[in-house]
Parts: structure tokens; C-alpha cells; sequence
């Protein structure tokens, strides 16, 4: 790829914060926009940041003109004035929002109002997220792997799908006019630089591997499945990524390392094969719910599109898969054929060692989902949840069951990991551990139409203005799903003498969207979630951060209201005798 060298243009540093915007040409007709946080020293939760973060935003002008993705909105007066010195947004014929997390995502709603006629470009989960997030209606073209758009003057481009990575609505971009590939947060990095491009790759690379071991690691066979579907592309002269520099002068080593590392990863972790049909019924959307349930434990998962994967992929999949989840696909139809074909090729792969879970996708012509349960029990696979009908559109209940069915196949592929880590603690360190007490508490949220419930015991006030608790929660239990920042629960404090039948209730393994408090005494709070009737006390929590451990999240929540039933009545205790379980 030719271009002509051009000096990057940087806008003056402020004082506070430290933002500022660099542009400069990076292609025929393409331009990139740098946002510059130099002094960030954390992202989320996983990153303490040495320096700095950028996030990348790219403009495309052929005879139709296509930005891709947006900024953090820290940044939002910085960039929508720079944008505007560019070109009228009134000229911007679409905007492909790689993926919708808010660092890339930010701006979508602000340019909408300044370019309500732009079509947004993304991936059908991303165009439902975006759904939520910018509460308007706008233009939408909805794309897959392999689908293009051309924008004119020899800029065509063409979308592969990538979720997972990380997030489950990704696509990457290639312009075949200028050879380059746009990744978002693959093979970004965290790192804050005047050089737009990757001249010195020793200041970089533990940035890039401390990125991949964060991020692109934990979805190490999504990773895989990425890198074979870049390699169908002509070739590729420059990445374009979201975070830090641009890359092109040491792209084989780059990329090289992704597959290596990705590989070795593979290797080590345990692997679920979710299959599907996306764009047949509701499929993709319990799909990638199941996912989610199944990844809170640790468990590695490939998402298997039925449309993109050909026998030989499926056969290789299912030779790896420890556990296997099976959307149903039409038994009739333009794509029945293929479908039936892929689906006897992965019913005959099956092994006795595997679990299984089966859905139905809601189309018109399902295939049962008891014929295929009827061939892998016959082989002796084990069904680890029963088969998710489908009765009604997927609503949160219905995607609450499906995230749990997840988490049950996952703990399920687990348990033997788990026991041999109970075993190994040291016994005098674990006995000194299980010394330290807590109080008895049960967890209850509601999220729209779903509810869940928990009994806790690592709970402890965190600070007092605000009043604040923090709970330990660990990273495979249902409610995790119900306590993300924002989200409100109540904690229902238990009674020294009187917790026995709410305890023994709450310790009860509950099948998959399972109503958690047949038979229990409540009333709602405020915020909506359950209060126990027989509960000492209750306090209406609202999460305002996390913080991850190596099996736990830390939720800090602040307190809204409370209230003592029996003012008489003490806390119940809980006593362990080690300290490696509950």
C-alpha cells in the first residue's frame, strides 16, 4: 500500500484532563482519528495502564463516505469538533460500529443527532445493543461474514465476523481499495504515542501481550477462528486497530504471535461447541446467552455459525468439545439442506465423555429437539439441562434460563477441577482461613421479568459516606448477571435462631430459570427486587463498581434504605471449619 507522508497532526495537550486528537492519513482517501487519553491509569477492571490508552476511529471517502467507530465520550467535544473541521456530518453515508463497548461506541447517539440519514453498519447482536444505548430509531444494514459494501472509488468493503472478541457482537472491516483491515480491539493494545505506527516494537510488546492475556486470551479458539477467516482475505498491508498504535511494519510477528499464543491456549483449556443458525429465529440470541453462562466458570466456548462452518470444521470442533450445546435448525427451507447435513455430521461425532444441552431456535420448522437427544443419550453422552423450549419471544426470563442452563454445563465440565483445588490448599493455612466468620445473608434481584436469589456470607460494610457493603460473588453463581454497576438487589440479613428454612430453601440446586422463591414469604422493595418476609432485616443496595478476583467479583454497593423487623434479634453466623469453600 503506497501512501504519501503526511505529518501527523496533534492537537495542543490540555492541562486537565490530558486529552488531546491526532489525525493523519493512512490510506488513500483514509484518515485516522486518535483519541489520546495519555494519562489513564486504569481500564475497566483489568488493566492497570503504565501508558496511557488511545482509542482509533477511521474515515473512509470514496464516492460514499463510511467512519468507523467513534470515540470514548470523554472525548466527545474534542472529537465531534474535529470531525466537523473535517466534513460536514451531514456528508457521512455510514458509520460501522465495529462493536458496541462504550469506548469505541461512545459517540454513536451524538452523531446520530448530527447525522440522523447515516446507516449504521454492524453485526445483528451489535444492532440490538445499539438498540438500548441510543434510545432513537435510526437507519440499519445488519452484516455477516463475507458480506461487502461499496463505497466507490475501489473502496469495497467486506465484514468478517469475529464475536467474542471480545465482545459477542465484533466484526472486523477490510477495505480491499487500501489493503487495510480495521480490528477494533483486535490486536490493540493499551499505549499512548505520537507515532501512530508501530516503528519501535520493543517499547510495545508487553503492552501487546499483557492486551492479549486480558482480552483475546480467555476466547483463545474465537481467536483461531478470526485468524482462519483473515486468511480467506487478499492480502492485508496495515491493521487498523482500537486501542494504541496503528500496526504495518512487523505485521507477520503481530499476527504471528496471536495464532501462537491462541494455540497454546487452546491446548490447556476445556472447550464448549455452542452451534447455531444465525438469522433463524431467535437462535443467535440464546446462543450467545448460553455462552455468557458458560464462560462465568471458566470454560472456554466456540460459537459455531452453521451458515460459516463446513463439515470438516464441524467434525474438528466436536473432537475437541468437551460439552456441547445444539440450536435446533429448520428441518425445511433454502438452508435445510446444508443444515441437515452438518447437523449428521455432529450427531455422529459425538462421544460417550461429552455433555450436551439442546434449545430450540423458534423458527417455523424446528428440528425436534427430541430426536436429537434421543441419538447422544443412546451414545451415552450426559444431557446436563433439559432441552429449552421455546413459548414465547426471548424475553428476560427466557434469556435468564438460557444464561443459567450455560453455568450448569460449565460447573458441570468443572467439578473435578474444583475438588482437586479444595484438595490442594495448604491444611494449616486452610484451617487458619475458615477462621474468620460472617454473618448469613440472602441476595435478591429483579431484572425485568427475572428474578434470582443467593445466600451469602462474605459480606462486609465497605464505608460510611455513603453508607456501602461490598459482597464477594463468585464468577459462576446465576446472580452475577444481576449485579453489574447500575443494578439494584436487596440484601436480606438473617436471624440467629430463625435462618434455618430460608437457608436450607436458598442452598437448593434450582434447575434453569427455576423460580427461586415458590413458597417463600416476600414483598417488593422499593427498587422492585424481592424483600423476605422473614428475613431480621433488609437493606436496598444499588452496585457501583466491581472488582475481580481470581474466582470472585467484589461488588461495592451503596445503600438507599433498610430496615429492622425485630430490633431484639441478632445476626445468624456462619462458622466454617476450613476456608477453601463455602
Amino acid at each position: 500500500m503506497a501512501t504519501t507522508a503526511v505529518a501527523p497532526q496533534v492537537a495542543p495537550r490540555l492541562a486537565q484532563p490530558h486529552l488531546t486528537l491526532q489525525t493523519l492519513p493512512i490510506g488513500a482517501d483514509t484518515l485516522a482519528i486518535r483519541s489520546q487519553d495519555w494519562d489513564r491509569d486504569r481500564f475497566d477492571i483489568e488493566f492497570a495502564l503504565e501508558n496511557g490508552t488511545t482509542y482509533n476511529s477511521f474515515l473512509i471517502r470514496g464516492e460514499k463516505v463510511a467512519l468507523i467507530d467513534t470515540s470514548h465520550e470523554k472525548f466527545r467535544q474534542l472529537y465531534l469538533d474535529c470531525l466537523q473541521g473535517i466534513l460536514d456530518p451531514a456528508q457521512i453515508d455510514y458509520l460501522v460500529v465495529s462493536h458496541t463497548e462504550p469506548d469505541h461506541s461512545g459517540l454513536v447517539g451524538d452523531l446520530l443527532e448530527l447525522a440522523p440519514q447515516m446507516t449504521v453498519v454492524a453485526s445483528k447482536v451489535a444492532v440490538q445493543f445499539l438498540e438500548d444505548l441510543v434510545h432513537r430509531p435510526f437507519r440499519r444494514l445488519v452484516v455477516k461474514q463475507g458480506d461487502r459494501l461499496d463505497l466507490g472509488k475501489g473502496h469495497v468493503l467486506e465484514f468478517i465476523s469475529a464475536p467474542n472478541l471480545h465482545w459477542p457482537d465484533t466484526i472486523l472491516t477490510y477495505d480491499h481499495g487500501t489493503q487495510i483491515l480495521y480490528t477494533c480491539d483486535v490486536f490493540g493494545m493499551h499505549y499512548c504515542d505520537d507515532f501512530a505506527w508501530d516503528e519501535h516494537p520493543h517499547l510495545l510488546q508487553a503492552d501487546f501481550k499483557l492486551y492479549y492475556d486480558c482480552l483475546m486470551g480467555p476466547n483463545a479458539r474465537s481467536v483461531l477462528s478470526a485468524l482462519k477467516r483473515m486468511e480467506a482475505l487478499p492480502p492485508i498491508a496495515a491493521i487498523a486497530t482500537g486501542h494504541g498504535p496503528l500496526l504495518r511494519h512487523h505485521l507477520s510477528d503481530w499476527v504471528g504471535q496471536y495464532r501462537t499464543w491462541s494455540l497454546e491456549q487452546a491446548k490447556a483449556e476445556r472447550l464448549v461447541a455452542v452451534f447455531y443458525l444465525s438469522g433463524y429465529g431467535q437462535a443467535e440470541t440464546l446462543a450467545q446467552a448460553i455462552a455468557r453462562g458458560i464462560q462465568k466458570t471458566g470454560i472456554q466456548v466456540e460459537l459455531a455459525d452453521l451458515r460459516l462452518v463446513d463439515a470438516h470444521e464441524v467434525r474438528e470442533l466436536m473432537s475437541l468439545a468437551a460439552g456441547v450445546v445444539i440450536g435446533m435448525p429448520p428441518q425445511s427451507g433454502p438452508e435445510a439442506a446444508t443444515t441437515q447435513v452438518l447437523l449428521k455430521t455432529l450427531l455422529a461425532s459425538a462421544h460417550s465423555k461429552q455433555g450436551f444441552g439442546l434449545f430450540e431456535s423458534g423458527g417455523e420448522d424446528d428440528e425436534s429437539v427430541y430426536l436429537c437427544r434421543n441419538t447422544l443419550q443412546e451414545i451415552g453422552a450426559k444431557e446436563v439441562f433439559a432441552p429449552i423450549l421455546l413459548k414465547q419471544p426471548a424475553g428476560e426470563a427466557l434469556l435468564q434460563l438460557a444464561e443459567e442452563a450455560g453455568t450448569d454445563l460449565g460447573q458441570w465440565l468443572t467439578r473435578d477441577r474444583n475438588i482437586q483445588q479444595m484438595k490442594a490448599l495448604d491444611a494449616d493455612l486452610d484451617r487458619a482461613l475458615g477462621r474468620i466468620s460472617n454473618g448469613l445473608y440472602i441476595i435478591t434481584a429483579r431484572k425485568g421479568q427475572a428474578t434470582s436469589a443467593m445466600l451469602a456470607s462474605w459480606v462486609a460494610q465497605a464505608s460510611t459516606d455513603p453508607p456501602g457493603i461490598s459482597i464477594a460473588v463468585a464468577k459462576d453463581r446465576a446472580i452475577e448477571s444481576f449485579l453489574q454497576v447500575g443494578d439494584t438487589f436487596v440484601l436480606n440479613v438473617l436471624q440467629e435462631g430463625h435462618y434455618q428454612p430460608l437457608m436450607r430453601h436458598f442452598l437448593k440446586r434450582f434447575p434453569p430459570g427455576a423460580d427461586r422463591f415458590a413458597g417463600i414469604k416476600t414483598y417488593p422493595a422499593a427498587n422492585g427486587s424481592p424483600i423476605l418476609a422473614d428475613a431480621l432485616a433488609y437493606l436496598e443496595c444499588r452496585v457501583v463498581s466491581r472488582l475481580e478476583t481470581s474466582d470472585h467479583w467484589v461488588v461495592y454497593s451503596t445503600l438507599e434504605a433498610g430496615r429492622v423487623s425485630s430490633p431484639e434479634g441478632l445476626t445468624a453466623i456462619h462458622h466454617r471449619k476450613v476456608g477453601n469453600h463455602y
